[in-house]
């Protein structure tokens, strides 16, 4: 799953939580319960503009006891610290929106090519290749090179080591002359996908296993 997708998916888990909280407390606030006529459940807290969220009583409760301070502070410290985690990962972004091409001899051109383009290039060129199901490339940043991120899934009986020398002469090898690029490493998981076995007499079948192996190109 693409970071882009998580993000859109927590982003929106968290955006519905508050939303329906902020409600929540806008209609006490507002004094709509009484108003429209509705019994809000007995354990929420704010049910009318006069009334505070947590009462005098519900916080000398538990400001006596002697776990109220470590829990919430140590709440707190996990929660900002999931959010400082999840702050940094997006300024470190793997994933790269284009690549530029070389283009020596044209003083002052500047070319560059989409990452998507290229990554549905390379997965069609894949996908063409014997004994291959499915397959998903990724371009992601690296310190000197971009760099390809592959999982191919290859039929009953298939062969990783076939593949990998096939991808490696056709797609890798046309990536690097299209983009005149030195070296793209690239790094595959492979999952072969093993047959179905005989089904029983009784008429109950099972799914078979999928095999997996991971190899780096170079």
């Amino acid at each position: 799953m693409r970071r882009t997708v998580v993000n859109r998916v927590l982003l929106g888990v968290v955006g519905a939580v508050l939303l329906g909280v902020g409600v929540l407390v806008l209609a006490g606030g507002l004094d709509l319960y009484r108003r429209l006529g509705v019994h809000p459940p007995y354990w929420w807290p704010l049910t009318s503009p006069d009334q505070p969220v947590v009462g005098a009583r519900s916080r000398g409760q538990w400001v006596a006891s002697a776990w109220w301070w470590p829990t919430v502070i140590g709440g707190l410290t996990v929660l900002v610290a999931g959010m400082v985690w999840w702050l940094v990962a997006q300024l470190r972004r793997t994933e790269l929106s284009s690549i530029e091409v070389p283009t020596p001899g044209a003083g002052g051109l500047r070319l560059r090519v989409g990452a998507r383009a290229l990554e549905e290039a390379l997965e069609n060129r894949t996908v063409v290749l014997p004994q291959v199901e499915r397959a998903a490339v990724r371009l992601v940043r690296a310190p000197r090179h971009p760099r390809l991120r592959g999982a191919v899934r290859l039929r009953p009986g298939g062969d990783p080591a076939a593949l990998v020398e096939h991808f490696e002469d056709g797609p890798r090898a046309d990536a690097c002359g299209s983009l005149r690029l030195a070296a793209l490493p690239a790094d595959l998981r492979i999952r072969v996908l093993q047959a179905a076995p005989a089904e029983p007499r009784h008429g109950w079948g099972r799914r078979g296993r999928r095999g997996r192996s991971q190899s780096r190109v170079e």
